[in-house]
């Protein structure tokens, strides 16, 4: 249904630097603008520095297994993100959705998640 979707950033170059490596565990690159991230030549995120952010938009991001939603996790608190719950298996949504949650520098939640 998305083509893709822009987030708002206080800061670019921060965000830039937690994005690039959060989405690497996901096999997320940034294009050659260092501003739009996806799979390799087909960016589908796009940080857009303002003044004003808001936050509380949530993305969630495929991952191929369990494995790629830790290492997301454990990226993403490195980088700087706050922890929003950690990787594990969410019954309430589906017997075998696993994930894990942040919030990126901006308030964002942040989520890597997989059905298996």
């Amino acid at each position: 249904m998305y083509d893709h979707i822009g987030l708002k950033v206080k800061d670019l170059a921060a965000s830039r630097e937690f994005y690039t490596a959060v989405l690497k565990p996901l096999g997320f690159v940034p294009d050659s603008s260092g501003t739009g991230f996806g799979p390799p030549g087909a960016p589908a995120l796009w940080l857009y520095e303002a003044k004003k952010t808001q936050g509380g938009t949530h993305v969630a991001f495929k991952a191929k297994d369990r494995k790629a939603v830790a290492a997301f996790h454990a990226a993403a608190i490195k980088a700087g993100g706050k922890d929003n719950g950690a990787p594990g298996l969410r019954a309430d949504y589906s017997p075998t959705y696993y994930a894990g949650f942040v919030f990126d520098p901006d308030g964002n939640n942040v989520e890597a998640v997989c059905m298996d």
